[in-house]
């Protein structure tokens, strides 16, 4: 199974709760994200969390040792994300996200922002901490 993580999932690995255990056990798993989710990542960690560069600096680099593929954003999945967006009925950037997820080839997409159950194909959204 490969699975693609979305934003929500990197930001809560941060956090000691239950949420940020769960988060930190699926990323050790190994998997796919893309570099809009390292970029909206830095975006949350600078204004919302307030982090200073370093922290981030520090957090990217792990990320990207753990979840081991990072996909780029491309003209194809742009345009891919465009149709989802059309035709689902989902903002932009999670169909973003959802096409970049289908373009790496993932089966399960982690995200606790998106429809839990919802399938884009064979791609399935999963929340891990519904």
């Amino acid at each position: 199974m490969t699975v693609f993580f979305d934003t929500n999932i990197l930001v809560y690995s941060l956090a000691g709760d239950r949420r940020g255990a769960i988060a930190r056990e699926i990323l050790r798993g190994g998997g796919i994200v893309s570099v809009q989710v390292l970029n909206e990542f830095v975006r949350v960690a600078r204004n919302k969390l307030r982090l200073d560069w370093p922290t981030i600096d520090s957090a990217l680099n792990a990320f990207r040792d753990l979840v081991g593929d990072v996909a780029p954003l491309t003209l194809a999945i742009h345009e891919a994300a465009l149709e989802l967006a059309r035709r689902d009925g989902i903002n932009i950037f999670d169909a973003l996200i959802v096409a970049a997820a289908r373009e790496a080839g993932c089966d399960v997409l982690y995200s606790e922002d998106m429809q839990h159950g919802r399938v884009f194909g064979r791609l399935k959204i999963i929340n891990p901490f519904a």
